[in-house]
């Protein structure tokens, strides 16, 4: 209980992170590892779908620690609420402390004032066996409470009135979360036969089950760089609950492809080139901290989709990064010029670029350039595409089962058309319309209960390409020195 108050005091906060803004055109769904040790209730994040809308709820419901390289999730935080100021995210970990864990050897550890900070990093808390020189065995919120620093580090704070009040020495026995232990297959997840659980990817299903809202990316940083993970999250944007459809964000192996002329061999030998995929290299660095490219680019679009109305039109490229640099996954430094980033925009990757700050460079999805279909090519469009069509199934859906009649479509058409013309009139695309024809619909559709409408949709192409020719002008340096004057 907290002591009775008497004279000035003063608390020190970090330095505040900015509140999010909204982003609405669809759920961004990133599967990894988090450190749910540190968790508020670990049981609840394991292969569970967690929607986070701050840095402070995604800690609490998750742990937080800035070794991306053990928790992956962690850099999404970061990037998403902390470099992008933008929300929501839905986490999925697939840590299980349950089964990924190592024993820790029983230490001995000094007590000072009261407290005895234990140099394992990633124990678990129900782990725990603390006992005193006499092997006293110590009852965790009776005779002492545990806290996390910010290394991880656990501190056991003993109770003055517990059995530990005055020890001088704990012997501490522990076990340790073993992100190591996690693999691919625990990202791809599946469903047991015998019990029906849902783990890994197979929960991308219950997404707008559970939050009423479609997937608008799947993601994986430090798991989408293998081929089998980017295979089932390229097949898991198709049909989900048999209607929607989203992309996914794909990390290319930096350790493969050490240099940009190794990146279409990669590409190609780990079959990137589905439409519903955006391929991205190298890797990010900021404040000393490295990020996989996918999770600065998701926050990225998902803060430039909030600043367009949360439309997903405008396209990801050429917008800044807020990052530091662009490395490998060793921290080995890129620095790409134009013409290099251009080779691999031709191959359909996504890359960095420094112009006034570093900057994502590219349009295409990793479908290009075997597929120059307008919708499938361009990463603005597909995603324009993806969100409408996802965005007319749930606007619909209410009116299914209504009386097959005019009125009906009519007031599917009319709703459609005066959508599109409310994103024409805002310059967020180019032209919208729908029609009803009757030679398509005809006796044996309506009796089967089937009314069939077509839609045409015209989101903005990218300028990718902007020429200025420049000429010569010797008039202009004839007047400019008096010719022709008398």
């Amino acid at each position: 209980m907290e002591g009775y108050k008497h004279g000035a005091y003063v608390r020190e906060k970090n330095s505040a992170i900015p509140a999010p803004v909204a982003n609405r055109t669809g759920l961004h769904v990133v599967f990894g590892t988090a450190p749910v040790h540190m968790a508020a209730e670990p049981e609840k994040a394991v292969n569970s779908l967690v929607m986070a809308e701050s840095f402070d709820e995604a800690e609490a419901k998750l742990g937080y620690s800035d070794d991306f390289g053990k928790y992956t999730l962690c850099q999404v935080m970061d990037a998403y609420f902390k470099l992008f100021a933008v929300e929501p995210v839905v986490f999925c970990n697939v840590l299980d402390p349950a089964r990924h864990k190592r024993e820790n050897p029983e230490r001995e550890y000094a007590v000072a004032n009261r407290q005895a900070v234990l140099e394992e990093t990633g124990i678990i808390p129900s782990s725990l066996e603390i006992r005193l020189e006499d092997d006293t065995e110590l009852v965790k919120d009776t005779d002492y409470v545990t806290s996390f620093g910010d290394g991880g580090k656990m501190t056991v704070t003993l109770f003055a009135t517990g059995k530990g009040g005055t020890a001088e020495k704990l012997k501490v026995k522990s076990a340790s979360v073993a992100p190591e232990d996690v693999t691919a297959d625990d990202i791809i997840g599946g469903a047991d036969v015998e019990t029906g659980k849902e783990t890994g990817m197979e929960l991308v299903r219950r997404v707008y089950p559970r939050f009423g809202m479609f997937p608008g990316y799947i993601m994986a940083p430090g798991w989408s760089h293998k081929k089998e993970v980017a295979a089932v999250m390229a097949a898991k944007c198709r049909e989900i609950n048999g209607v929607f459809r989203c992309e996914c964000l794909v990390d290319l192996d930096t350790e493969r492809a050490r240099r940009y002329t190794d990146c279409g061999k990669v590409k190609e030998q780990d079959g990137l080139v589905s439409e519903s995929m955006i391929v991205l290299y190298p890797m990010l660095e900021a404040g000393g901290k490295k990020y996989y490219y996918s999770a600065v680019y998701g926050a990225m679009t998902a803060r430039t989709d909030a600043d367009n109305g949360s439309v997903p039109s405008y396209p990801p490229s050429n917008r800044l990064l807020n990052v530091d640099g662009a490395v490998l996954a060793d921290g080995t430094v890129v620095d790409l010029d134009q013409p290099e980033a251009n080779d691999l925009n031709a191959q359909g990757i996504v890359t960095v670029l420094n112009g006034e700050g570093m900057r994502s460079w590219g349009n295409n999805t990793a479908a290009y350039p075997d597929v120059t279909e307008m919708k499938d090519r361009w990463i603005n469009a597909r995603r324009a595409f993806s969100w409408w069509g996802n965005s007319f199934i749930v606007t619909c859906r209410k009116k299914v089962d209504n009386p097959a009649d005019y009125r009906l479509i009519e007031s599917i058409v009319d709703a459609e058309n005066i959508r599109g013309n409310s994103y024409v009139q805002q310059g967020k695309f180019a032209g919208a319309r729908m029609e009803y024809h009757g030679q398509d619909n005809g006796l044996e559709d309506i009796l089967a209960g089937k009314i069939e409408v077509k839609q045409y949709l015209a989101p903005f192409t990218p300028a990718e390409y902007i020429l200025n020719v420049l000429s010569f002008a010797p008039e202009l340096l004839e007047n400019a020195l008096g010719g022709g004057n008398t």
